[in-house]
């Protein structure tokens, strides 16, 4: 049954990906990035039904307007996709400034707590859907350099299990790890890795078919792609 699907981050990398695989499955897609001129790019690719738009998921007003707006024009989630997340540069912690550390934690945690704000209330109403917010290795381990990105993925980790316990029965939270994927975010923090790893093209055609089958049986567990 075709799906209607939200999903943050989706100009660049997995997400992007992740929106041609939707798409050629039959589902609806809904999605938002910051670069204007790749939301253009995906607007002319794939009209309406479909919808991108350029939302910046640290600002919770332009979230709000944004999830009022596809709520009304493209219909409630069955599929909630938090994907929209940076790393920082690699340096030991303490030589990470305020603003940067700052970005990284507005990004990968208070941009996925936004869209959950402004979308789960219609779901929990329709008493169905699954919110998958992207983990990472580095949500369940650690390694030196990447401090603040463990820090904000172990976050995204608990909670998700926390809104777990917070949701009706017939939905479903999970944290997701998408596993070692060749993007700018590997490249940058593990360059002799990245080259090995499968791109994000790739990637898709197995974890869009692992995505769309999490199921409320699936809640609050910490699930990975492969």
């Amino acid at each position: 049954m075709p799906k209607t699907i939200i999903l943050t981050g989706c100009t660049r990398g997995c997400g992007r990906a992740l929106v041609d695989r939707f798409i050629e499955a039959g589902h609806t897609v809904a999605g938002c990035g910051r670069n204007e001129s790749e939301i253009n790019k995906l607007r002319n690719i794939y009209p309406a039904p479909h919808r991108f738009d350029a939302i910046d998921v640290t600002d919770d007003r332009a979230v709000k307007d944004w999830a009022t707006s596809v709520l009304q024009e493209v219909g409630t989630p069955d599929l909630l996709i938090n994907n929209a997340a940076i790393i920082n540069r690699s340096a030991n912690l303490w030589e990470l400034n305020a603003e940067e550390f700052d970005q990284v934690v507005d990004i990968n945690i208070k941009g996925v707590v936004n869209t959950i704000r402004h979308f789960t209330p219609a779901m929990i109403e329709q008493n169905s859907g699954v919110i998958v917010n992207f983990s990472s290795g580095w949500g369940r381990s650690t390694s030196p350099q990447v401090a603040p990105y463990c820090a904000t993925k172990f976050a995204v980790e608990g909670l998700s299990k926390a809104l777990a316990q917070e949701i009706p029965d017939s939905m479903a939270c999970v944290p997701l790890s998408p596993g070692v994927i060749n993007t700018e975010m590997l490249q940058s923090c593990s360059p002799d890795v990245a080259p090995n790893a499968p791109t994000p093209e790739e990637w898709s055609h197995t974890a869009a078919k692992f995505i769309l089958n999490i199921s409320a049986g699936d809640n609050g567990k910490s699930l990975s792609v492969g």
